[in-house]
């Protein structure tokens, strides 16, 4: 059973149709990038497929369970226990990070652990310090945000998004908010993650990334995807859209 199936997601703003019947399926332990122009939609679907945006349309279903599904014409939405079951599932990783600022690195990861998980604290900073061993962070773990490198924010922000254990992790652009050389060292942790065996959704304007870390790529433009499947085929396609993309990317 697919971590995360969407079937015809639609969502508009203003009248303007920003998704227009996004179907794709994401299996346990895959890589996916989305890629494709600014304005296709491709984060306005990773903030649906985590409920930071309601769908007008369409089903959404976590590992079996509905999160969202369309009756009548209505979305609807799971109830607030079951909602709470499916967002234990997922973690998020945002382009700025969102760390607390009054909170040092560990508490930052420990947070939700204790506070929403209701986990033993002991045992949640064990595996906090863990984290923060695998992202080269050891050294930081007192520091406040005010102190890290954008780069090091970042990879705070995957370890505290995998302190929750999630099934599969979202990441919006992790790398747009960076400069090219803090680009390198947030991309070599995320591709340190596969050994986890998390299925990953990453929106990325990285191509050389997405190209090798990827178990499939979807390329998106003006609200729908255009070509889907492995990297050799998308970034292979004959598709003309795709082509004047990537196109545009070797040119840079």
């Amino acid at each position: 059973m697919p971590i995360l199936t969407c079937e015809k997601i639609k969502k508009s703003f203003g009248g303007t149709e920003v998704l227009k019947s996004i179907s794709l399926e994401v299996e346990k332990g895959e890589i996916l990038s989305i890629i494709g122009p600014s304005g296709s939609g491709k984060s306005t679907f990773l903030r649906c497929a985590t409920g930071l945006e309601r769908i007008d349309g369409g089903r959404i279903v976590y590992d079996g369970l509905v999160y969202a599904d369309t009756k009548d014409g209505v979305p609807v939405y799971a109830s607030k226990e079951e909602e709470k079951k499916i967002k234990a599932l997922f973690g998020l990783v945002f382009q700025n990070f969102n760390l607390f600022p009054h909170f040092s690195v560990l508490e930052n990861i420990m947070d939700a652990p204790v506070r929403v998980q209701k986990r033993d604290k002991n045992e949640v900073r064990e595996e906090a310090e863990a984290l923060l061993k695998k992202m080269g962070l050891t050294e930081r773990k007192d520091a406040y945000p005010c102190e890290l490198s954008g780069g090091q924010s970042q990879r705070v922000a995957i370890a505290r998004a995998l302190a929750l254990n999630p099934q599969i992790l979202f990441f919006d652009e992790p790398t747009s908010a960076l400069d090219p050389e803090l680009t390198g060292e947030v991309l070599k942790v995320i591709r340190s993650l596969s050994d986890l065996h998390i299925a990953m959704v990453i929106v990325t304007h990285e191509m050389a990334f997405a190209r090798e870390i990827s178990n499939e790529v979807i390329f998106m433009e003006n609200g729908v995807i255009v070509e889907q499947g492995s990297p050799e085929k998308v970034f292979n396609s004959e598709n003309e859209r795709m082509k004047s993309f990537l196109g545009r990317y070797q040119e840079h």
